[in-house]
This record gives C-alpha cells, sequence and structure tokens, in this order.
C-alpha cells in the first residue's frame, strides 16, 4: 500500500537561485500524524505548501501513490487540505455556511451534497450552530474551526495544519487540540508548539535550514534541550 505523502530528493528555490530546501526526503503512512518543527525560517510553511501544489519545487511527490503534477494537481488537492496560520486568510464569504460551502460548490457538487457536507463538517468541529454567521464576528478560536471545516469540506484523507495554535487562548488552545486528536485524517502539522506537538503526535520532523536533520519519535526529539537548541528552538 503507497504511503499518505511520499517526498523523494525534494529542492526548493526562491527567486534568487539560491536553494532553499535541500534534499528534503520523507515518508508517512496512512493515519499517522507528524508534527513538523524549527525555528523561524527552517523551511516549515514552504514545505507544507509543496505537499499542496501551491509552492512547485524539483523533487517528486506522491499522495497516495499520485504523483503531485500539473495533470493530478486538481485531484490531489481534493486529497490534500491545508490549512493556514492566519484563519482570515481562509475565510472571506459573508457567512461560515458560504465559506465552508465554497470547496463542493467549485466540484460542481448538487446542492444537497453540498449542504450535508457543510453540516458534516461544521458537526465535526462543533460549530454547527455558526452557520448563519458572519466569519469576521467569530472568535479567534472560533475562525480556527472554521478554516479547518472550511478543509474538511472537501473530505480529505490528509490534513496539513500550520501553526494551528497560534494567537489562541488557553482554553481555545485545548479545544484545538482535543479537536485534532479526534479527527480521523492524516496530519502534517507545522508548530511551534512543542507541548501541543507530544500531545498529538508520535513522530517529529525537525527542520533546519532546509534540511530534515532528525526524523524520530516526538517524545525523545523534544524533550532532548541540546539538539533543540542547536537548531533554534
Amino acid at each position: 500500500m503507497a504511503a499518505a505523502i511520499e517526498v523523494s530528493n525534494l529542492v526548493y528555490t526562491y527567486s534568487d537561485d539560491m536553494p532553499f530546501h535541500q534534499d528534503v526526503s520523507f515518508s508517512i503512512e496512512d493515519g499517522e500524524k507528524v508534527a513538523l518543527v524549527g525555528a523561524n525560517g527552517a523551511g516549515k510553511s514552504t514545505l507544507l505548501y509543496q505537499l499542496n501544489g501551491i509552492l512547485q519545487g524539483k523533487g517528486a511527490v506522491r499522495i497516495q501513490g499520485l504523483e503531485l503534477n500539473q495533470r493530478n494537481l486538481n485531484h490531489i488537492r481534493a486529497l490534500v487540505g491545508l490549512v493556514f496560520e492566519i484563519p482570515d486568510d481562509q475565510l472571506f464569504s459573508p457567512t461560515v455556511y458560504e465559506d465552508v460551502a465554497f470547496g463542493p460548490r467549485y466540484q460542481n457538487l448538487p446542492r444537497h451534497v453540498v449542504d450535508q457536507r457543510v453540516q458534516q463538517a461544521l458537526t465535526q468541529v462543533h460549530m454547527e450552530k455558526y452557520a448563519r454567521q458572519a466569519p469576521q464576528h467569530l472568535s479567534q478560536g472560533e475562525k480556527k474551526r472554521v478554516a479547518i471545516a472550511t478543509v474538511l469540506s472537501m473530505q480529505p484523507s490528509i490534513l496539513l495544519l500550520d501553526e494551528p495554535t497560534n494567537g489562541l487562548d488557553r482554553r481555545s488552545r485545548r479545544s484545538l487540540i482535543t479537536l485534532l486528536q479526534d479527527l480521523p485524517q492524516t496530519m502534517l502539522i507545522a508548530t511551534h508548539d512543542l507541548e501541543m506537538a507530544t500531545m498529538i503526535t508520535r513522530r517529529t520532523l525537525l527542520m533546519d535550514g532546509g534540511k530534515i536533520v532528525m526524523d524520530g519519535n516526538t517524545t525523545d526529539i523534544l524533550t532532548n534541550e541540546d539538539l533543540l537548541l542547536r537548531h533554534g528552538l
């Protein structure tokens, strides 16, 4: 059976021709929840954007055995849901319902299927009572949940999350951690929240300078103070 995510010799270069990601290789099995940690500028967000096809580097990315290329891009984006760090980047409609319905409508699904997808996604994030509210009137924690729902409505098998607990108060953070623990999707979570990583994931990828410098047990990596200090954490 193919891995959920398989990355081989990935290189990403910005416009100044300086390689940013250098020979990044790893795989994530179906159902795994993996943390991606590293200092600011280590390359975490850039890596997530390549796995969803927003950025394109050299090397090979396969999602459930399917090569990430222009021919497969739309299909892969249905399989791989990306949740941005700032929820306002993902919420742009007059109501929560409209935001969550956007993806299924883009797929030209029948209205009754769209309604079902929206209801299911909002129920998964415990926001079903907010469907007719304006996103800009929600709290930061509520916006995060709705942003996740906009991705869940596409019924992805993989979630990529960029700093999901950033900017949340303690109560909202605890609630979001519980939500991520309960969701069944394969996950790659880019985060500075090391405590959250230990609560959700068993495996961690440590990035520094655009490279994966360590891949192993979350507790072993995140309790190694010398290792973390060497890599800016």
